[in-house]
């Protein structure tokens, strides 16, 4: 079984011990996307529409590094922070997923940098 690792510097790095995506057996597992700019390093956008597009900007990165895009997604995982930002996220998030793989969402107590979302990703490689 031989396992790819992404890395691209389109998406943020990993901020711990983990990579930014790992393909195996036709599938990628993607780590958790935040909202962290690329091109600056941090968390810039401060409501829950902009956040949501950049984890968005920053999934298509790491989707595109492995040569698919978010139609070959089968199942998502997101996290956010309040549950009362659910509506605006779905809206921003069904743009992207338009093909509606199955997903699970859930608030979680804290994210990392206390930023408003998370989204995770596995997807049929081509």
């Amino acid at each position: 079984m031989s396992m790819k690792i992404t890395n691209t510097d389109k998406a943020p790095a990993a901020i711990g011990p983990y990579c930014q995506a790992v393909a195996v057996n036709g599938f990628l597992f993607t780590s958790g996307q935040v909202p962290i700019d690329p091109a600056v390093g941090d968390v810039v956008a401060t409501t829950i529409t902009d956040q949501a597009e950049q984890v968005m900007k920053n999934l298509a990165a790491v989707l595109e590094a492995n040569e698919i895009t978010f139609t070959d997604a089968i199942k998502t995982t997101c996290f956010l922070s309040d549950m009362d930002n659910f509506a605006a996220f779905n809206e921003v998030y069904a743009k992207y997923f338009t093909s509606k793989p199955a997903r699970s969402c859930v608030a979680v107590k804290t994210l990392p940098k206390n930023v408003m979302c998370e989204v995770e990703v596995i997807a049929l490689l081509k």
